[in-house]
């Protein structure tokens, strides 16, 4: 693996490990370089459905690059990579029909308000009016948002801006969620509630989160 990355897993329930569980995730040779700049050099990734895999790295490891790589956002320079059973190359609206990701910095509308912001991702992934209103009043309760759902978001913390991400990123109802430095900014209570919020959603959900860090908690 690329140096200065460490990668983690850590499975959904006691017991359980790669050999009886499918693959969420799986790269072999991971590579990609900027100019001369060498990003990842032959990153080996295997990724067990429904567990949380944590990416581990100071900034410039190549964390954000990986995630980009993995969720089709930019192409990698060689290597082979599955995603949900899906060739990366071959099959990228495939995989980019099972996954949600949410960036390293807030991408709401701060001139929405919260329940705004929802109902426009709704639209986006072509729910329908009354699903997209229900889905949109069960991620703003889930996520304790529901008291400020009809104030604009330039107004929320940056916990709660957090918070209305993920929530965003959950309207399609992905198998697979990338979180690109999910608690970056954050103070430290916001930064449990978040983890309490991702294990939560392995728990209960059984989704697979990957997610990048640099903190060790």
């Amino acid at each position: 693996m690329t140096e200065n990355l460490t990668a983690a897993g850590v499975p959904r329930r006691a017991g359980s490990s790669a050999d009886n569980a499918s693959s969420a995730i799986s790269a072999v040779g991971l590579r990609k370089s900027y100019g001369e700049k060498l990003v990842l050099d032959g990153v080996d990734l295997e990724v067990v459905e429904g567990s949380v895999f944590a990416l581990l790295g100071p900034n410039g490891a190549g964390k954000t690059t990986a995630v980009q790589i993995l969720s089709t956002l930019i192409g990698a320079d060689g290597g082979r990579v599955r995603v949900a059973g899906h060739d990366l190359v071959g099959e990228p609206d495939a995989v980019r029909s099972v996954i949600g990701v949410t960036g390293q910095f807030s991408a709401v509308d701060g001139l929405l308000s919260g329940r705004e912001n929802l109902r426009l991702m709704a639209d986006l992934r072509h729910l329908g009016r009354a699903a997209g209103r229900a889905r949109t009043a069960e991620l703003l309760e889930r996520f304790d948002l529901a008291d400020a759902a009809d104030v604009l978001v330039s107004t929320y913390s940056g916990g709660m801006r957090r918070r209305l991400d993920l929530a965003m990123t959950l309207v399609g109802d992905p198998r697979l969620i990338f979180l690109d430095e999910p608690t970056t900014g954050l103070d430290p209570r916001s930064r449990r509630t978040m983890w309490e919020i991702i294990r939560g959603l392995v728990a209960d959900q059984g989704v697979t989160i990957f997610l990048t860090t640099q903190y060790l908690e």
